[in-house]
């Protein structure tokens, strides 16, 4: 394989709202750089990126894939990430590793509600962007709109270097405001071939203006611009192009283009933009990283002879072997040698170092810094650990995940099934750090929680598809607490013979509501000449057992105060046994005449959403037995802090969307056990 040098490397990433055309784009990309010799389409289910079942018969990107291609002598890496919110995590843990992204906008939704998420994160890890406006042959497209949108929603500063020629099913090509040329594709090769002509006379006005507004914006970026703008002199293409790379770089401009990739337009100029504006490798500071024992701050260049530092972005399970994928900072790694994980404090082997393309793998013997390459052979080490050498260790910054918002309940439907649902989750935590499996305690059922019902609808169909494991769905059982509402009183006498002896035990006990949250809590006002001391643990062990079990349903007692009033013992048949019995039997009795009642968990909710769509925000959470805490404003948002029932939440996170067209998310947790008004 030809060396390439890192100042031709381009990692980028695609991300968009879904179904604004990312993968489309994407396909695009792969044919006209020769990468695939044929156009996959996303309605028809052959995407060469979204190569998982699952992605093929929803028309959607669930996980990340990675590909390679060449344009011109730039080596462009790319990572097509997902644009449903429930997989945000894939977003997130590419752009982390990621110099470039292209943002893709629909013409016609314009910025939508996951553009502004992706943006966000892109802004968390300061990656320069381009804006590619797709779907100009829709009816209902706007340019101009768009362009605004992305200002106005997105806090951004877009810089039009393209126009549409027409639009909606009159669009035909763009014009080239850097060139002043018009673009227009042969449709014949299926956008592989295209020419330039004069702009139409109608439209030199209009270009003219916005070259004008584009150097504009660039003379904010540029000395030598300004000075030219200033004095209304020429300014050259290729100081042009320079501005627009150091703008785009500094994260203080994007660059705007646009086309369709469906009907194959405007590819090829997002190539070269690809190759002109964003950065390579050595463009961007440094990874920084610590040393894992002193914590001293450590920065490697981005060269392959310096200190070997990469970070694992992701696991995958792909034919049921472990596929790490990681992003090469500084150095080199060596198919067969050894590399460093700090996080664990051990040492790991790389068995074979891969090129990816999507599902399609190219071994390689080594790879330098700047490269994307999976890694076979790493047994422990997970999304977020650095790799490097124990005689240069450092430890790169970690990948934040996402806490998961809704769960379900999931059991083996055979023995079988049983026998594999652990292993099969094992592997699905290790690949999705937003999934979390936990066993309820107190029920018995095992858990998943995911960002969202469609996230862990995926996870139900991979193991069935995949691992074959077949398993019943149904939510979680809420688990109640009982307390009593009054003060009750119960005298119970133990007198049985067992095994040939005799057990006795007379005792009173006396039980009163405590203030909710304050505990369960047992004294004795028996002395210990009437009681020994180990007769009176034994009453302690049995009244503290009894509320294990409580008698409304059998949930656990919360809350309740109870006291040794009075005892009797009688010689020689007083026994430890005797007394813990009764004393469970006691607490049975004066549960039960002390009205008891249920306590059901009240999570504390913040749920995030713009103003428009408060009131009915609001309302929902009322109609839940929510009660609103608080309304805090936050980052142009408004935060609803709220206390509702557990019993109430499930299947909230659709609902959220549906009422906030998907612009509001939620966290959830425990806060505290309150009274039930259902029963």
């Amino acid at each position: 394989m030809k060396k390439i040098k890192i100042d031709q490397i381009r990692n980028i990433g695609i991300m968009a709202h879904i179904d604004a055309g990312k993968t489309t784009v994407t396909e695009r990309i792969l044919y006209y750089t020769g990468r695939s010799h044929k156009i996959g389409e996303v309605h028809d289910g052959e995407a060469t990126m979204d190569w998982m079942t699952d992605e093929q018969e929803r028309g959607i990107t669930i996980t990340s894939a990675v590909t390679t291609c060449q344009w011109n002598k730039n080596q462009i890496q790319i990572i097509d990430t997902p644009g449903h919110v429930d997989f945000t995590i894939e977003v997130e843990r590419s752009l982390r590793v990621l110099d470039g992204a292209i943002g893709v906008f629909c013409a016609v939704g314009g910025v939508q509600p996951q553009s502004e998420t992706v943006w966000r994160q892109a802004d968390k890890y300061k990656v320069p962007r381009i804006a590619f406006i797709n779907k100009l042959d829709r009816i209902g497209a706007n340019f101009f709109g768009t362009v605004d949108a992305i200002k106005e929603k997105l806090g951004a500063s877009p810089v039009a270097i393209q126009l549409p020629v027409g639009s909606e099913e009159n669009f035909s090509g763009v014009i080239d405001l850097i060139k002043m040329e018009m673009i227009v594709w042969n449709d014949d090769s299926l956008g592989a071939e295209f020419e330039t002509d004069p702009i139409p006379s109608d439209m030199m006005d209009e270009a003219e203006t916005w070259r004008d507004a584009m150097i504009e914006a660039l003379s904010d970026v540029d000395e030598e611009i300004m000075e030219a703008y200033l004095a209304e002199e020429p300014v050259t293409n290729e100081q042009i192009i320079a501005a627009l790379r150091k703008g785009t770089i500094d994260l203080s401009i994007v660059p705007v283009l646009c086309g369709t990739a469906l009907k194959n337009k405007g590819i090829q100029p997002l190539l070269d933009a690809i190759g002109n504006f964003l950065p390579s490798p050595v463009d961007i500071p440094s990874a920084a990283g610590t040393h894992p024992r002193t914590g001293e701050e450590l920065t490697f260049q981005q060269k392959d002879g310096e200190p070997l530092s990469a970070l694992v972005f992701k696991v995958s399970m792909i034919e049921g072997r472990k596929l790490s994928f990681a992003r090469i900072y500084s150095g080199k790694l060596i198919a067969g040698s050894e590399v460093f994980n700090p996080t664990l404090n051990k040492k790991e082997k790389l068995s074979r170092i891969l090129l990816m393309h999507a599902n399609r793998k190219e071994r390689v013997t080594e790879a330098g810094a700047g490269a994307i390459v999976g890694i076979v052979g790493l047994k422990d080490t997970s999304t977020g650990d650095t790799l490097c050498n124990a005689d240069n260790q450092v430890m790169l910054e970690r990948i934040d995940t996402y806490e998961p918002v809704i769960s379900i309940a999931v059991e083996p439907k055979t023995h079988a099934d049983q026998d594999k649902l652990d292993t099969v989750l094992t592997k699905f935590t290790a690949e999705d750090p937003t999934l979390k499996v936990r066993v309820d305690e107190d029920t018995g059922q095992t858990i998943l929680s995911g960002m969202g019902e469609l996230h862990l609808e995926i996870i139900i169909s991979r193991m069935q598809r995949e691992f074959n494991t077949d398993v019943n769905v149904g939510n979680p059982q809420v688990v109640y607490r009982e307390s009593v509402s009054k003060a009750s009183t119960a005298t119970v006498t133990f007198d049985r013979e067992m095994a040939g002896i005799t057990h006795f035990a007379n005792l009173t006990v006396e039980l009163a509501p405590r203030d909710l949250g304050a505990g369960n809590d047992f004294i004795s006002n028996v002395s210990e000449e009437t009681l020994p001391a180990n007769l009176q643990a034994a009453v302690k062990k049995g009244v503290m057992d009894a509320m294990d079990s409580g008698t409304l349903l059998g949930y656990p007692v919360v809350d309740v105060m109870a006291t040794l009033s009075g005892a009797e013992t009688r010689e020689g048949q007083s026994t430890e046994l005797a007394f813990s019995v009764g004393a469970s039997m006691a607490m049975r009795e004066a549960l039960a005449s002390g009205a008891p009642y249920l306590l059901e968990p009240v999570m504390a909710v913040e749920v995030f959403v713009p103003d428009d769509f408060m009131g009915e925000v609001i309302g929902d959470l009322n109609a839940r037995g929510g009660k609103i805490e608080a309304i805090e404003p936050d980052g142009g948002i408004q935060k609803i802090i709220s206390a509702v029932p557990l019993s109430r939440m499930f299947g909230y996170s659709t609902t959220l969307r549906s009422a906030t067209q998907g612009r509001g998310n939620f966290t959830m947790k425990f806060s505290h056990f309150d009274r039930s008004a259902e029963k």
